[in-house]
């Protein structure tokens, strides 16, 4: 039985797709089953954090998203390993770097990510931890101002980055859990190719057929206007992040065709597969 948390996630409900269609026993946790629209075959259960002992019986894997575990994390790590949990394959970040200065090891996303991969070390679990730069979803962002018109208001137009499509994560979430080999593994994950964010809504609108512009705005006048779901203490951290990538080549990975066989998807073939999102 593998354990999967955040289920009903974007990459979560991948995996769980993926591991359904490959015959596995999954039991996915989410905070509501009834509502959850998860494959038949999949044990949807109620993901409840004080009752950790029930979520693993029976289980030997556990595929671990941090904002699912939040503080929870050491008492579903205990809870795991004793019902007989093994390995548990970490959706981490990128910004994790060895060796990263002080400004990078103390922004608010580091921090979490880092404190749960600490965890996990010194759980006694075999672990793998996968570590994706921007994820190519999180444009998902600009949706209500494509569905609503052609101009798109956002920040550093210029701006780089190596987007990763979910399913590429799940596909190689889904190695990670299945083959031998990944145990004290990290897997950083991008992308196969540069992109700018203008680029990015370029692309979108080749999907939804129409042409798209992108209005670049100054970084002091966003707000919840753009990321109305974001704490205010991460915007300003968020900014500087994305300051950053004006001009900068982004780190790109071929991990994903190196585990799963099959080259990262573009972002455009992202956006392909997500044109309906963007339409009234």
């Amino acid at each position: 039985m593998i354990v999967v948390t955040g289920a009903t996630g974007n990459v979560g409900r991948a995996l769980v797709e993926r591991l359904v269609d490959a015959g596995r026993p999954v039991r996915a946790l989410t905070r509501d089953p009834q509502r959850a629209g998860l494959p038949a075959r999949a044990e949807a259960v109620r993901f409840d954090p004080g009752r950790p002992a029930a979520l693993f019986e029976g289980a030997t894997k556990l595929f671990l998203y941090v904002q699912a575990a939040g503080e929870q994390a050491e008492n579903l790590l205990a809870a795991a390993r004793a019902a007989g949990v093994r390995h548990v394959v970490l959706l981490s970040s990128g910004i994790i770097q060895e060796g990263a200065d002080e400004a990078r090891a103390s922004h608010p996303i580091h921090v979490i990510h880092a404190t749960v991969e600490r965890q996990i070390r010194d759980s006694g679990l075999a672990w793998t931890f996968l570590r994706p730069n921007a994820f190519a979803v999180n444009a998902l962002h600009w949706a209500p101002q494509i569905r609503v018109g052609d101009r798109v208001r956002g920040v550093f137009a210029d701006g780089l980055g190596a987007p990763i499509h979910e399913d590429d994560i799940a596909a190689v979430a889904e190695r990670a859990l299945l083959d031998d080999g990944h145990e004290g593994a990290v897997h950083r994950l991008t992308g196969p190719e540069a992109i700018s964010n203008a680029g990015q809504v370029e692309e979108i609108g080749r999907a939804v057929g129409r042409p798209l512009e992108f209005v670049e705005m100054p970084p002091e006048q966003a707000g919840p206007e753009l990321f109305p779901s974001l704490p205010p203490q991460m915007l300003q951290p968020l900014l500087k992040a994305f300051e950053a990538t004006v001009g900068v080549t982004p780190e790109i990975t071929d991990t994903v065709q190196k585990i799963t066989g099959e080259p990262a998807r573009t972002f455009a073939r992202w956006a392909e597969d997500h044109a309906d999102d963007f339409r009234n």
